[in-house]
């Protein structure tokens, strides 16, 4: 016989990933493996890796990295080894039945907007594919030097969350208040507080 012991499963989850490339599959990877293991249907957890690979590609290619150990070209004088240069990909899910996905770093020269690309242009959809998937995004600075880009997300399902949105929400949360204000939104956990 044998015996299975129930592990408690988190609700959220914090990395810190390398800024680049290789950053992206690692968190695509922990989040789809955290959020079925939790119990989320599969066709929002298709969403949430879509939206936070956006995210963390948006981030590599328009954002400045948070270095974790002093500032680039510095070396701590105890260990001597050069900063590491990273993004933090986050993801909540809250009592309301919402998932949030977000990812911090270190600003780039303008805000996120979304972008109306030719037809022929390779890139520029990103923020339009959150959008579309997403009930709610917002942009905001999390510290000095630091800009966080979220989507939040329903687990009601996929289709649902396109479709139409959930009553019980809070206004702020189905208008977009705080959009691109720089202003923490209400309601939207911050990240840096969780354990």
């Amino acid at each position: 016989m044998a015996l299975v012991v129930a592990q408690e499963v988190p609700t959220s989850s914090i990395m810190a990933v390398p800024h680049g490339p290789v950053g992206v599959g690692m968190a695509r990877r922990r989040m789809r493996e955290e959020l079925l293991a939790s119990g989320v249907q599969d066709t929002v957890v298709d969403d949430a890796v879509l939206i936070l690979s956006e995210l963390l590609s948006n981030s590599c290619r328009h954002a400045r990295p948070i270095y974790e150990n002093g500032s680039p070209g510095s070396a701590t004088v105890e260990t001597h080894e050069a900063p590491v240069a990273s993004v933090r990909a986050s993801w909540r899910i809250d009592a309301q039945g919402r998932l949030t996905v977000a990812v911090t770093d270190g600003g780039g020269p303008t805000r996120p907007l979304p972008a109306t690309p030719s037809v022929t242009a390779r890139g520029g959809r990103g923020l339009a594919i959150i959008r579309s998937l997403a009930k709610d995004w917002g942009v905001h600075d999390s510290v000095v030097g630091e800009v966080t880009v979220w989507a939040a997300l329903s687990l009601q399902g996929a289709f649902a969350t396109r479709v139409d949105l959930t009553p019980d929400l809070p206004p702020s949360l189905t208008t977009g208040a705080g959009v691109g204000t720089g202003l923490p939104l209400p309601g939207f956990p911050d990240f840096d507080d969780l354990p």
